[in-house]
């Protein structure tokens, strides 16, 4: 059994720094090894769901501006799997989700960043899947509960995004977090922890800084989705770390 997990892939940089949420990546990887993945990434936006049918090599997609030039050479030659593809669709067939096939997207930051720290191999079959922010949160949790058989297969789900993400807040000198940022994540993670559903349906009315902190949805919603796939009664929280004052480093298992 692999239970779904959300991961902060923060900034495409990560695959280069040096910091302990790398080394948590790493140790839970060595820990669990899945049969394949499944990861819903902030960086695919689609009306439609989308899910990526390949079975060969996926290219990647360099989607960032203005980091160093080796990142633009960062190899990750992941495979995808078309059987998982179409299981999931049938699945979501299934809970009356509307969903669609891709056959062309390649594996954007949002995926690879995490998984070349955590496989660096490239030996477990990845499927990538898109995200619709503007999808209601009860939408994005049956996404994910449309799934919940797979994890029974050793099959991980991963939803990949951030909680604190506004990006014109970074302050790239800073040693310690920002209190704003801190007081949303702690508002966040109890209610992850209590399974509190409907107060995270509402984060946007009672939790603390929420607009200051999530601008726009699309990195949010992972976590939601993986929540919506988890079955344990009680969430855990992996890990919480800080870069550059207000990007949030945070894992939860569910």
């Amino acid at each position: 059994m692999m239970n779904p997990i959300f991961l902060c892939h923060g900034g495409p940089s990560i695959v280069i720094e040096d910091n302990e949420y790398i080394d948590f990546l790493k140790e839970y990887a060595r820990k669990n090894k899945p049969n394949a993945i499944i990861i819903f990434t902030a960086h695919w936006e689609n009306e439609i769901t989308a899910i990526s049918s390949i079975d060969g090599e996926y290219k990647l997609i360099y989607d960032f501006y203005g980091f160093p030039e080796e990142l633009y050479r960062m190899k990750y030659p992941a495979k995808g799997s078309k059987e998982i593809a179409s299981r999931i669709k049938e699945q979501f067939a299934k809970a009356s989700i509307p969903c669609k096939l891709d056959e062309e997207r390649g594996l954007d930051h949002g995926a690879w960043d995490i998984l070349y720290l955590m496989y660096p191999n490239a030996d477990i079959p990845v499927v990538q899947v898109s995200v619709n922010p503007f999808l209601d949160k009860e939408e994005q949790i049956n996404i994910g509960k449309a799934l919940q058989d797979f994890p029974k297969e050793d099959i991980l789900i991963i939803g990949s995004g951030s909680t604190v993400h506004n990006l014109s807040t970074v302050d790239w000198n800073a040693t310690k977090p920002k209190e704003w940022a801190v007081q949303f994540d702690d508002w966040l993670i109890e209610k992850v922890l209590d399974n509190d559903v409907d107060a995270l349906k509402n984060y946007q009315k009672f939790a603390p800084n929420a607009k200051h902190a999530i601008p726009r949805e699309e990195h949010i919603v992972p976590l939601f989705i993986a929540l919506g796939s988890g079955n344990k009664e009680r969430p855990r929280l992996m890990h919480r770390s800080y870069v550059y004052g207000t990007l949030s480093y945070i894992g939860f298992e569910f």
